[in-house]
């Protein structure tokens, strides 16, 4: 096993995989049904298994997303169904999903835009009292994802487009909380292949500038939100002041806040409806 894996971990390495150690492992844990803490406890695979590993390790060298592999991604607390058609939840959301969890009373109202697998919504489900939570999709593929990750649970899923000013027009002014991951990273901005050549263009980019989808998100953020309500929207790193000064001039909100990820760039924005 340990040669089989390391093996597998440099041809990882050698195509420019990031984490090629993690990855291998990852497969190897799901191929054979474990954990991958147990995985120093297994001498060897067997034909079949070591097969379909290794086809999944030559996938991955051809940067499918590990997520796409396993069928699913993590997210705080949850493991989602994810693949080709849905943007694949990063880690650094955690970060905006969990603001918005602590700031959510029993029996709030929440709105998460742009939902993609229903990550956020779901967070705030499972990890809160909300007394509603509605996630807004748009696309065909990605609502599909969405549906089968809240089937059972208590989210709401909304098909619309937030750049639509009627949206959830029954809820305005009583949305407590509002979150949105919109598509924020300006055209022609190099990404890694796994995004360019796996997640849906329109779930990454957001025009010549990245803000395409976050203006409308505002205004509407501005019509849904009650009095005191709070939103929060995540941003490309170099929108540290962009979407800052955009919430503030929209006239609309206070306690305007910038908020960096755990590597300390510019990552979500938060602010509270007067």
């Amino acid at each position: 096993m340990a040669e089989t894996l390391a093996r597998a971990t440099t041809d990882l390495a050698t195509v420019g995989v990031a984490s090629p150690r993690v990855d291998a492992e990852l497969l190897a844990a799901y191929v054979l049904g474990v954990n991958r803490g147990r995985l120093p406890l297994i001498d060897t695979m067997r034909g079949d298994e070591l097969r379909r590993f290794r086809e999944l390790v030559a996938r991955r060298a051809r940067r499918v997303p590990l997520q796409h592999l396993l069928g699913s991604a993590a997210f705080r607390h949850r493991d989602l169904a994810v693949g080709r058609g849905v943007f694949v939840p990063r880690p650094e959301t955690e970060l905006l999903a969990g603001w918005g969890i602590e700031r959510i009373r029993p029996g709030a109202t929440v709105v998460d835009l742009c939902s993609g697998s229903g990550a956020i919504a779901l967070a705030v489900a499972d990890e809160a009292a909300p007394g509603r939570v509605l996630a807004v999709e748009r696309d065909p593929a990605a609502l599909a994802y969405l549906r089968r990750n809240a089937a059972g649970s208590a989210v709401e899923v909304v098909a619309g487009d937030v750049t639509d000013p009627d949206l959830l027009a029954g809820l305005r002014g009583a949305v407590d909380v509002l979150l949105c991951n919109p598509p924020y990273v300006p055209e022609g901005t190099a990404v890694p292949v796994e995004v360019a050549d796996h997640d849906p263009h329109a779930a990454v980019f957001g025009g010549a500038d990245g803000l395409v989808v976050i203006r409308p998100v505002v205004a509407l953020a501005a019509v849904l939100l009650r009095p005191g309500g709070v939103v929060g929207i995540e941003h490309d790193d170099r929108h540290g002041t962009q979407v800052p000064d955009l919430i503030r001039a929209d006239g609309r909100f206070t306690a305007v806040t910038a908020h960096d990820d755990l590597a300390g760039r510019p990552r979500f924005t938060t602010a509270r409806r007067t």
